[in-house]
């Protein structure tokens, strides 16, 4: 039996490690987003240490240089919040750029795939095909050989 070569493995290759590349890229999009949202957890954690303090403070003695200090740091978290919220959405825009690239990529390389199952089905075909052509052959010379033999 002769040996399936395909003539497109090579395409197939790259467009194997095409989709190891995308899965990475995904990946590292997908670490940095987790990231940003820690960062924006972190904050609003912080927010709210700064809003128990305001409370305290205001239940506690009225010093106004704190109150204002403490408010101003409320403001500050949510400039803070609000930016890292913007940062969360590029971190996403990102993530599904990433997530479409692999998606293409994998349809792709699935498609190489299926070429190549094509084409090993055909060369099956074909190599049944020879091997029925030979055997037809082998009987067709083994039965001449007998008819001359008892003649």
């Amino acid at each position: 039996m002769a040996k399936f070569i395909y003539r497109m493995q090579s395409i197939l290759d790259i467009k194997v490690k095409l989709e190891t590349q995308a899965k990475m890229q995904f990946a590292s999009a997908k670490h940095a987003l987790d990231l940003e949202e820690e960062k924006l957890e972190i904050l609003i954690s912080r927010k709210e240490a700064y809003l128990e303090e305001g409370r305290s403070l205001r239940n506690n003695s009225l010093n106004v240089k704190q109150l204002k200090d403490n408010k101003t740091a409320l403001q500050t978290m949510d400039i803070f919040i609000e930016e890292q919220k913007g940062q969360i959405r590029i971190a996403e825009e990102k993530l599904e750029k990433a997530r479409i690239r692999l998606q293409e990529v994998m349809q792709e390389r699935k498609i190489q795939e299926k070429l190549r199952e094509k084409s090993f089905e055909d060369f099956l075909m074909e190599e049944n095909h020879r091997e029925s052509k030979e055997v037809d052959e082998l009987t067709s010379y083994t039965y001449g050989q007998r008819r001359l033999e008892t003649q």
